[in-house]
């Protein structure tokens, strides 16, 4: 059965990848971007663990692209600049843990699998508005974020 979704990187091994997909994520698209470039390549387990650092506040990621009036965080490597996107890497972290059960279940070594690609785009945009004074209002809208990831067994 052909799935309706399409990832970004076409020419991949079926047997030896495990993939997975997160659309409309209420998250935002500037965060999913940073962290993103922060765990591309990195083994499973550590993306993992580094996630967790960020959810807990311990590791901060390096903001490159979207940094302005971004302040430096102590213990950052190889670039000052950086944030705790907690939500936006809790999301990302339920899609890489889904993409190693997709994996598990394809018979793969969880052990040694490597986030061959992952890419956030932004979403559609929920429109809302806030009520103002005489009668005005103004725009408050949500952001949406499509999450991919692709694991690859080393």
């Amino acid at each position: 059965m052909a799935n309706n979704y399409a990832y970004n990187n076409k020419d991949i091994d079926e047997e030896k990848t495990a993939r997975a997909m997160a659309k409309s994520l209420k998250v935002s698209p500037k965060h999913c971007v940073e962290i993103s470039n922060a765990i591309r390549g990195m083994e499973v387990t550590k993306a993992k663990e580094y996630l967790q650092n960020v959810i807990d506040m311990k590791q901060a990621v390096p903001f490159k692209r979207h940094n302005k009036k971004v302040g430096h965080r102590k213990g950052a490597q190889g670039w000052p600049s950086g944030r705790y996107p907690v939500k936006a890497a809790a999301e990302i972290l339920k899609v890489l843990e889904n993409a190693e059960s997709n994996a598990e279940y394809k018979g793969m070594d969880t052990e040694n699998l490597i986030i061959e690609h992952i890419s956030s785009h932004r979403g559609m945009v929920i429109r809302g508005a806030i009520p103002r004074a005489f009668g005005r209002v103004t725009p408050f809208n949500t952001p949406t974020t499509h999450v991919q990831v692709v694991l690859v067994e080393a």
